[in-house]
């Protein structure tokens, strides 16, 4: 059987426990050996991450540090990156040609799938596993779903709930929690 890989996308701004949970659920049902994020770095389809790169990076190595089937992948920040999950997975594809490549995402983004670069293409590159989201419901097609209770919880929410100085530390790991805090990041 051919090594099933996932790949989890976004701007992590910040990474939060629902994107762990997402994560968590991917590897049970999915089998998988490992799974990459992959934080965004400027793209040209949405407005600008708010935190910088390096402390959306930190913040995810800090998030992932204790699952050993988790990796972080640079290329979408790296200068002249597209930003396409196109581009990205193609060039993972190329990196990866034996793995099974999954991608993992929530029902929301896959609503919106049409806005996407060339988005019907990305089915030749790999498997496309879409994970619940409030008030969003799966679509019926070629795509795997990943049974999971869907959370409430997201990145511009968290941002203006520490914006406003509450306490998110339940929504957070500890340890991305602390780096916020240490860097005055959302205030």
């Amino acid at each position: 059987m051919t090594a099933r890989v996932g790949i989890l996308g976004g701007t992590y701004d910040p990474v939060h426990n629902a994107h762990l949970a997402i994560a968590s659920a991917a590897l049970r049902a999915l089998r998988l050996e490992k799974i990459f994020w992959l934080p965004t770095g400027a793209p040209p389809y949405r407005h600008a991450p708010v935190a910088a790169a390096v402390h959306r990076l930190a913040m995810l190595k800090l998030a992932i540090a204790n699952e050993p089937r988790y990796a972080v992948d640079e290329r979408e920040l790296a200068p002249g990156a597209s930003g396409f999950t196109f581009d990205s997975i193609a060039s993972l594809r190329e990196n990866y040609p034996d793995k099974s490549l999954i991608l993992l995402m929530g029902a929301d983004q896959y609503a919106r799938r049409d806005r996407w670069h060339r988005w019907q293409d990305l089915a030749k590159l790999c498997r496309i596993a879409v994970i619940e989201r409030p008030e969003t419901e799966i679509p019926k097609g070629d795509i795997i779903h990943i049974p999971m209770t869907p959370s409430a919880i997201s990145a511009s929410e968290l941002r203006a709930r520490i914006g406003r100085g509450e306490d998110c530390s339940a929504l957070l790991p500890a340890a991305v929690m602390t780096y916020l805090e240490r860097h005055g990041l959302y205030r």
